[in-house]
Formats: structure tokens, sequence, C-alpha cells
């Protein structure tokens, strides 16, 4: 069974990731950015190594991307600033083919224990199983 496997962040977030901290995200400095990268890295490499790893990819931050909706004639609406009334948002993802439920909720705990700094904000880490698409 396919799994979707997600990772929430917001803007404040990415900024804190950049230097810019505020009091709901303080600031990610080099050496927690390193420690980020390598409890992810680890898990992409077990993934990987246990066939269970389809794909997996951050996401850039809320402010790069755009909202597209259509007005009443049918015409799209581009909006900046993708989400402005949504906190928190997909930050990455992983695809993976696991046995069970259970055992892609084992990775999704492991992946909740990723070191960040004192105060930053904890999300759950979410599953959905894929029901079909295409390969």
């Amino acid at each position: 069974m396919k799994y979707l496997v997600m990772v929430q962040g917001s803007q404040k977030d990415y900024e804190a990731q950049a230097g810019k901290g505020s009091p709901d995200s303080p600031v990610w400095d080099e050496k927690a950015m390193q420690a980020m990268f390598a409890h992810m890295g680890s898990i992409n490499d077990d993934l990987a190594e246990s066939g269970e790893l389809v794909c997996a990819y951050g996401l850039t931050e809320p402010a790069q991307g755009r909202a597209v909706s259509v007005d009443a004639e049918g015409r799209p609406v581009v909006s900046d600033g993708p989400y402005s009334e949504t906190k928190e948002l997909l930050a990455g993802f992983w695809i993976l083919e696991c046995e069970s439920l259970e055992r892609v909720t084992e990775i999704a705990a492991r992946v909740t224990r990723c070191p960040q700094p004192a105060g930053a904000p904890e999300y759950p880490v979410l599953i959905r199983t894929i029901g079909g698409g295409i390969d």
C-alpha cells in the first residue's frame, strides 16, 4: 500500500529557518539546521535501503506559491501569498510503499522526533493512504 506522509509548517517557520524568528517560531541557527537535515537524511537513507521510499520532497516557502481559483464567469483568479487564511501548510512529503499502516505510523513517529530549536512549534505528521494514481 502507498502512503502520503506529510509534514507541516508555516511562513513564519520558513522565515525562522532563514534567520528571522518570531515569538511563535524562534530562529534556527546553523547547528539546528544541520541537525534537522541529518535527521531527515537518515530517515531518507533508511527508507531507500528498505525499499519503502517512492519519493520525497521538501517544498519552498508558501510566499513563493500562488492560489488559483475561478470567478463567477469561470475565469482564473490568481492570488499572491498563497493561503492567507491558513497558518499551517504542507512543508514537505514522502510517498512510501509500506506493508501496513502500523509501519508507516512508526516512520511518522520517527519524523516527529526531528530536532528543532526550543520553543519551535510542533506539528503532527499526517498520513494519508493513497487510493489510486498513475505511476
